[in-house]
């Protein structure tokens, strides 16, 4: 009976979802506050019966369930409680249902938080967050209900991936679908926009907040799954540009473009068609991340179905949504006034080039992962596109918009002072310079395209603290005052050094990650030493186990430089009997320089093993600076500054009526 609850529960979201996204549009054309207000009422019970959809199925899956299809395909009663849990969102239908939790999610956040929007506003914006959830909430009860039963259940069930069997999955689906559908709330405020006649200051602070937490929610949920990937597929490496890869990381260039466009609006009222069509594209790019993911058309390990008939829905889901947006832009663009105009040296220049960058990147990466698909429908030819095109193509471009983050800070708003200016660049280039020359004596100098790289990332990290630094007034106040003046500085300024400092030492780590990280495969016969750099690593002995659910092998790796040992690494190896399937566990030791890294293959003849030996400079450097960006996002969304409106309204030619809150 608690299944069918959770059936039902869904069911009664689906109808409410739709009296949502009728009811308000109604009350905002009629003038009706009563059923404008509706909306705030509708997305709570929306919210709560989506919620208990949710927790019926965790239930189902802790207690083994095992009459309810899902639970029997993608668990097992041996397999730890953790995973019993992580399960729920590890398949399909279980992360279409919380795909759609966290867009009830926002919209409850909006109509709790929101008060200070106006209600003609804030209703549109909720009956749009509303449309697109009966879209999803039918595509779950037509194509993929998790509540089905089966007539003769199994004694147990098929089990996990063993892939999946793991803490990170605990973190990385909940976060990256905090950013894939928190976007939903920048395509929303768009089409209220557009409907209700208001695109100034004020509405881009309203959307700005939501922006930013969907924003730093797929930075962690891009992080964590590169980290996974790192200590869990044992490839040594933190990216590999997989499809689904790119399918996270395309929205998170186009929404991290809308956050820099929002502030152009905001300051200046400028940008404003462009900020329009920037939200619209960046949620179509969490639609078509979504698509990939489900349809079947790209094989990954991170894949959820396989199954072209669900894809069908939901690519039709997004023809109707983002098709629907892009004609109304159309119809409304041209009665959109600009606001302020701009010096060709000015901040709102260099942020308009960085929008301009960052769209230039997201076009690349997604060339370069749909072209293959394309090609082989049209042709029936099979190509890979991977790292080389990758290189060449999106790193130049990215290494621009280092760059220009760095030099951004120094432009004044209109107009820049060339003679200010170049006087910050200079001092900056100096002082980084002078770091990187340390930092090629240290590790030596590798070729010369890599040194650019690292001088870019320094630059950056240089160009960020000093800003910091002048708005604290060193070199012109007092030094008695200085910290409390740094005290004073607004969160939003803390956001954007610390944003701007984690892409610094992320490029960084990134950069010294691919220049000196080395490698050595070999099949070694215990305790004799594999030279590695400096480093010898020293296979000692493996030993077979038992885990929860799961045999496993676990290596003992000495790691010594000059005859003194450094660290010990613990590779290991898992075989799980009910899945059928090997998962391979890297032993790491993370240093502040970089990562000792160790991995145990298949064993050979007499008594050898295979393995793959590593060391990984600069990569804690990477997660250290992948953590300041996320967080960064939080900083800036506490700064009550990005909660209150702008008192200065533009509207479109023929607004609809603004009855009072």
């Amino acid at each position: 009976m608690i299944i069918e609850l959770g059936h039902f529960c869904l069911v009664l979201a689906l109808i409410v979802a739709v009296l949502q996204s009728i009811v308000p549009i109604w009350g905002v054309r009629t003038d009706n506050a009563a059923a404008m207000r509706f909306a705030d009422h509708a997305a709570e019970v929306q919210f709560l019966a989506t919620a208990t959809a949710f927790a019926v199925l965790t239930y189902a899956y802790v207690v083994s369930d095992f009459s309810v299809l899902n639970v029997a395909l993608n668990s097992h009663s041996a397999k730890p409680m953790l995973y019993k849990v992580t399960g729920v969102w590890a398949n399909h239908e279980g992360s279409m249902l919380l795909w759609v939790l966290i867009l009830t999610l926002f919209s409850v956040l909006i109509a709790f938080y929101g008060k200070g929007i106006p209600v003609s506003m804030r209703s549109i914006v909720l009956a749009v967050q509303a449309m697109i959830a009966v879209g999803f909430l039918a595509f779950i009860l037509l194509t993929s209900n998790p509540f089905e039963r089966i007539s003769n259940p199994p004694l147990d069930g098929q089990g996990m991936n063993p892939l999946l069997q793991d803490p990170g999955v605990a973190f990385h689906p909940p976060l990256l679908y905090l950013g894939y559908v928190g976007f939903s709330t920048a395509f929303s405020f768009a089409i209220a926009a557009l409907v209700r006649g208001q695109v100034d200051p004020s509405w881009a602070r309203w959307m700005r907040p939501w922006v930013l937490l969907a924003w730093s929610g797929l930075t962690a949920g891009i992080a964590l799954g590169s980290w996974w990937a790192y200590y869990e597929l044992g490839w040594g490496g933190f990216w590999f540009w997989d499809p689904v890869e790119n399918a996270s990381f395309m929205p998170w260039l186009l929404g991290t473009a809308l956050l820099h466009s929002a502030i152009v609006v905001e300051k200046r009222a400028a940008l404003l068609n462009w900020t329009i069509l920037l939200a619209i594209l960046t949620f179509a790019l969490s639609l078509i991340g979504t698509f990939l993911v489900r349809s079947g058309i790209l094989s990954s390990v991170h894949a959820f179905a396989n199954d072209p008939e669900r894809g069908v829905f939901i690519l039709f889901l997004l023809a109707l949504a983002i098709g629907g947006a892009l004609t109304l832009f159309a119809l409304r663009a041209s009665e959109i006034r600009e606001g302020g105009s701009f010096a060709t040296v000015s901040r709102e220049t260099g942020l308009l080039m960085n929008n301009v960058l960052l769209s230039a990147c997201t076009v690349t990466v997604f060339v370069g992962t749909l072209f293959p698909l394309f090609l082989d429908i049209a042709t029936g030819d099979k190509i890979t596109v991977g790292a080389p095109y990758f290189n060449r193509t999106f790193l130049p471009i990215f290494a621009g918009i280092v760059l220009l983050a760095a030099i951004g800070p120094f432009l004044s708003w209109k107009r820049a002072n060339m003679r200010k200016l170049r006087k910050d660049v200079l001092v900056t280039s100096l002082i980084a310079a002078f770091l990187g020359i340390v930092l090629l004596i240290l590790f030596g100098t590798p070729d010369p395209v890599s040194v650019f790289g690292i001088a870019i990332a320094i630059f950056l990290g240089v160009a960020t603290l000093l800003d910091i630094a002048r708005r604290a007034g060193v070199g012109t106040a007092r030094w008695a005052s200085v910290p409390r003046r740094l005290a004073g500085l607004p969160l939003s300024a803390w956001g954007l050094c610390l944003g701007h400092l984690g892409l610094a030492v992320a490029s960084a780590g990134v950069e010294a990650a691919s220049l000196w990280s080395i490698e050595e495969i070999q099949t070694v016969t215990p305790g004799v030493p594999v030279p590695v750099g400096s480093y010898e690593y020293t296979l000692v002995g493996v030993e077979n186990g038992m885990g929860p659910n799961y045999r496993t092998s676990v290596a003992t790796v000495s790691v010594s430089r000059n005859g003194d040992e450094v660290t010990t690494l613990h590779p290991e190896r898992r075989w799980y009997p009910v899945e059928q399937k090997p998962t391979t566990e890297a032993g790491i030791e993370t240093r502040w320089h970089g990562d000792f890294y160790a991995v145990l293959g298949d064993p050979a003849a007499n008594g050898q093993f295979v393995t793959r030996f590593y060391y990984n400079p600069g990569v804690p450097w990477m997660w250290l600076g992948a953590f300041l960006i996320s967080v960064s996002g939080l900083v800036s969304l506490a700064d009550r500054r990005l909660r209150v409106g702008v008192p200065t309204p533009s509207r479109l030619a023929s607004p609809l009526p603004q009855p009072a809150e």
